[in-house]
């Protein structure tokens, strides 16, 4: 590409061969606007911003208003051997029912920066989710949701006119039920007189399926609407719960960047160049184990 020239530039991203026939639907121009770059710009801030958005000011304007002050929830996951292992068979079983099974084992390396600039380009037609990395054109389409988090886009739309249609939800009376003594008054919706099934399910929504880095003691209703979608075992659409969440961060600048490893996931799935970017590998502390659960409460007492 031609830097020194300020004329803008039509990128057509034509369906029917860069993003697969799930999304071949109709052609998206984006219209970017070059900026005139440096000598040795490839070794600066602005060099990396450059080849982020393909020289697009636009972008760069929006992303260092809407992402590049956020921080990032701290990825966890979770293995189903684990909870095996240590005869929390239930709460494997609830998440082999909502085929979460292998979203909630993703690991792997992550791409904090490149996961930024997807999400600055990040739009949403018919459904399908686009973006654009390093010129880049990305659609998460049914296809790489399936290879990348093993999540399709069916089940139950979640929310709270939905719950009020089931007819069987409320508040108060479903947190009782969750409680070592259901009889307790309720003071506040702690996570500390849950018991331990409740207790788990409750932590897993709160980490891994809608992540937040805030307030991680407290349910929310909306924690508690999925908690009570997972126990009652009715199936949710988490890759809409999913795409909602990726839409919210941008609300407010405080929010944190949740799914970490999913939105690298994608970056991994396009191939996208990741040489002489920043790379981190998920750690060991990630992973939950039986000194997270100490953590929240749950102490293993015997074999049984």
């Amino acid at each position: 590409m031609n830097t020194n020239s300020l004329e803008p530039i039509v990128l057509a991203f034509n369906q029917n061969t860069a993003f697969s026939s799930a999304s071949r639907k109709r052609t998206k121009k984006v219209v970017v606007k070059q900026v005139e770059q440096h000598e040795s710009d490839d070794n600066n801030e602005f060099g990396f911003l450059a080849r982020w958005f393909d020289g697009s000011m636009e972008s760069i304007n929006e992303y260092h208003r809407e992402f590049s002050r956020k921080a990032f929830v701290d990825p966890k996951f979770l293995r189903m051997e684990f909870l095996k292992n240590e005869n929390l068979n239930q709460v494997a079983y609830l998440l082999k029912f909502q085929k979460l099974d292998c979203f909630v084992k993703l690991s792997g390396n992550i791409y904090p920066d490149l996961v930024k600039v997807f999400l600055t380009n990040m739009w949403i037609d018919d459904g399908v989710i686009y973006s654009q990395v390093k010129g880049m054109g990305m659609a998460i389409t049914d296809e790489v949701w399936l290879s990348m988090a093993g999540l399709r886009d069916v089940g139950t739309i979640v929310s709270k006119a939905n719950v009020a249609d089931l007819g069987g939800f409320d508040k108060a009376q479903f947190f009782k039920s969750c409680l070592r003594n259901p009889n307790s008054s309720i003071r506040s919706y702690s996570m500390g007189g849950l018991s331990v099934i409740p207790r788990l399910v409750a932590y897993i929504v709160i980490w891994l399926l809608t992540p937040r880095g805030f307030n991680h003691v407290v349910l929310t209703e909306d924690d508690l609407i999925l908690m009570y979608y997972l126990i009652n075992k009715i199936n949710v659409n988490w890759v809409s719960v999913i795409k909602e969440q990726l839409f919210r961060i941008r609300k407010k600048l405080e929010f944190r960047i949740p799914c970490v490893i999913l939105l690298s996931s994608f970056i991994k799935y396009y191939e996208i160049n990741v040489e002489n970017e920043l790379v981190e590998e998920v750690k060991a502390y990630s992973e939950i184990t039986m000194a997270t659960l100490t953590k929240i409460g749950l102490k293993k007492v015997n074999e049984n």
